[in-house]
């Protein structure tokens, strides 16, 4: 069984957007660059690059998201390393890598962080009061699929 530790007081971020979508995250994170500053950031390529370029912030750099970027982040998510994700998504374009987004999404359930997947979500996380506190969290409870299996 996995043992989840507690989102600490500094969270690790990841920041992502898609392409139509950089601009806004530029700017929410220019918005809330003194909220920000105090954990330790991380997204995907292109985005992080745009983050850091423009508020001086420190945004560690994944691959960009159709090259893996989304699953090296799902992996930081899987082994604990990262405790929200704010990904201003859009909902109204394909996407080659939709797959691993889905995968990110999933991985943020299942490990029980928080997620914003627009700017309106993105404000009420970053203004919560426990974005200065620890808390704790737990893997998603799931029936035991193996006694699923012997019941068929």
């Amino acid at each position: 069984m996995i043992e989840l530790k507690p989102i600490g007081k500094q969270k690790s971020i990841a920041l992502i957007a898609h392409d139509n979508l950089k601009d806004m995250m530029v700017q929410w994170c220019k918005k809330n660059k003194s909220v920000l500053e105090k954990h330790s950031l991380c997204g995907t390529g292109t985005t992080a690059k745009r983050i850091s370029d423009a508020t001086g912030l420190d945004v560690f750099a994944f691959n960009s998201g159709p090259l893996g970027g989304d699953q090296q982040i799902g992996a930081r998510i899987a082994e604990g390393e990262i405790d929200m994700v704010i990904f201003f998504s859009d909902p109204l374009s394909a996407h080659p890598h939709d797959p691993d987004v889905k995968a990110l999404l999933r991985l943020a359930q299942v490990f029980d962080i928080p997620i914003a997947n627009n700017e309106t979500t993105a404000d009420f996380i970053i203004t919560s009061p426990y974005m200065d506190k620890e808390y704790p969290r737990d893997l998603m409870k799931v029936d035991n699929q193996s006694d699923v299996w012997k019941n068929r």
